[in-house]
């Protein structure tokens, strides 16, 4: 799944039918994704699965599924990756699930494939499309309002230069100064009609929005990683004092922290011996020797 996620969502037409689609083909396995905007179809396919389908769809195949897999990704992939129009390949939708045949040729015999995806779970939907989409939608509006704040300096850039004399050479060149009701008016005017005209059901994921989807799982995926591997860190103690902090967070090893602690247990002994004289001397004890600390690592 999590290599799945890495990939980018291509815009790809399958024998017509218009559908944005991710794949991961392995050694012997697969995991595809379809969609076309109202429902997401996948297919997860292991070694045994796929070898007891080809024998059912090639009655005289009898290779093992590495002989025939190979084969099997080079004809569908191009077709899933929007490279090619896949006329080989027929699409067909049937109680909600979505259905792939191909039809190649194999060492001078003919080779059949189907593909049978069905609705995927609320939690493929949400982790490979739903939350990559949110994340970029909030990075395109970090990035629509800090282009207001450049073209706001802009205005007041040229006007500086116009009250100091300055003039364009060409009366074309002449802008309005930016004002970003206007537009966002001016805008929502001119795009809400392409939604109710259907123009934005045609699955544009062009090249900028797959590297902003790349970026977004990336950065993701990265941060998992580095609080996976940050060590947990025991507790201390509310009645034991922190050595380390009390040193100004240096690290020290366990045995200079017993010494510090035997250190500062014989000097308050002293202060109190001092303090009273009259009274008989008492044996000094011998601070117990605080626990060792567990090491904390990878390693335990």
């Amino acid at each position: 799944m999590e290599v799945l996620l890495q990939r980018p969502w291509l815009p790809v037409s399958i024998n017509g039918v218009q559908l944005l689609s991710k794949s991961c083909f392995g050694e012997t396995e697969y995991h595809i994704l379809l969609t076309d905007m109202k429902c997401v179809w996948e297919e997860r396919m292991q070694s045994a699965d796929i070898e007891t389908r080809a024998q059912e769809l090639n009655r005289r195949l009898r290779a093992p599924v590495k002989a025939f897999f190979s084969h099997l990704s080079e004809v569908v992939r191009p077709a899933l990756t929007g490279s090619s129009g896949g006329t080989n390949i027929s699409v067909t939708q049937e109680d909600g699930n979505i259905n792939m045949k191909l039809k190649s040729e194999l060492a001078g015999l003919p080779f059949y494939w189907e593909f049978h995806c069905t609705p995927a779970p609320v939690t493929v939907v949400c982790s490979q499309l739903v939350r990559p989409l949110l994340a970029m939608s909030f990075l395109m509006q970090r990035q629509v309002e800090q282009l207001g704040g450049l073209l706001g300096r802009k205005d007041a850039e040229i006007q500086d230069y116009r009250e100091n004399g300055a003039t364009l050479s060409r009366e074309r060149l002449q802008t309005e100064v930016f004002e970003e009701r206007t537009y966002r008016e001016d805008f929502m005017s001119k795009a809400l009609p392409l939604l109710v005209s259907g123009q934005s059901d045609s699955l544009q994921f062009d090249a900028g929005l797959q590297q902003l989807y790349a970026a977004v799982v990336s950065h993701r995926n990265s941060r998992k990683r580095k609080l996976s591997e940050e060590p947990s860190v025991e507790e201390t103690p509310a009645d034991e004092p922190d050595i380390t902090s009390s040193l100004g967070g240096s690290k020290v090893d366990s045995g200079a922290a017993e010494e510090v602690q035997l250190e500062a247990a014989g000097a308050k002994m002293a202060d109190r011996a001092t303090e009273k004289k009259s009274l008989p001397s008492a044996p000094a004890e011998r601070p117990s020797a605080k626990p060792k600390k567990k090491k904390v690592g990878l390693f335990r």
